[in-house]
């Protein structure tokens, strides 16, 4: 513990994941810098009922597993080979096989082990099991990584507002790995 009130020290600061991912793209040969898309509002609304009486869906940038991809499991190195590029559904009943190797996350501090820290429908069915939520959505919902700002808001954004909507989703709760 360093200082009067438990603060970490200097040295311990966060990872500055930002600039290590521009350097990542340079390295693979993209001429401009990624850049994160950002907006000056949030584009979000307030929830118009009480979370406890909400029905919420689940969207996630994880990807199905692809037998023949290479690895995709815990630990695995970046696979930019399982990708995915459409939107996707799966039942937010079952428990579905979806892996993360394909972004890229800081595999030096942390590994994909633990599905509910990426992927949290367990967690949503124990939610509304415990009455916090009203109910979880028939589907979750899979938002390819495609790194277009263009792809995301004119393709895909809309293609998950209208499954959501499909769904009679209240709220979404986004897991963006």
């Amino acid at each position: 513990m360093s200082g009067r009130f438990g603060f970490a020290p200097a040295e311990d600061r966060p990872i500055a994941y930002l600039d290590r991912i521009r350097r990542y793209y340079e390295t693979l040969g993209y001429g401009k810098p990624y850049e994160w898309a950002h907006y000056v509002e949030t584009p979000f609304a307030a929830l118009e009922k009480p979370l406890a009486e909400a029905r919420v869906a689940l969207v996630t940038t994880a990807a199905p597993y692809q037998p023949g991809k290479g690895d995709q499991g815990p630990g695995a190195p970046y696979n930019a080979a399982a990708k995915f590029y459409s939107v996707y559904s799966g039942d937010s009943m079952s428990d579905p096989d979806l892996r993360i190797s394909h972004i890229a996350i800081d595999r030096d501090h942390t590994t994909a082990e633990d599905i509910g820290s990426w992927f949290p429908l367990r967690e949503l069915r124990a939610a509304a099991g415990e009455d916090r939520i009203g109910e979880v959505a028939p589907r979750f919902h899979g938002a390819p990584t495609n790194r277009s700002h263009a792809a995301t808001i004119e393709v895909d954004a809309p293609e998950l507002l209208a499954r959501c909507r499909e769904d009679g989703a209240d709220a979404v709760v986004l897991a963006a790995n």
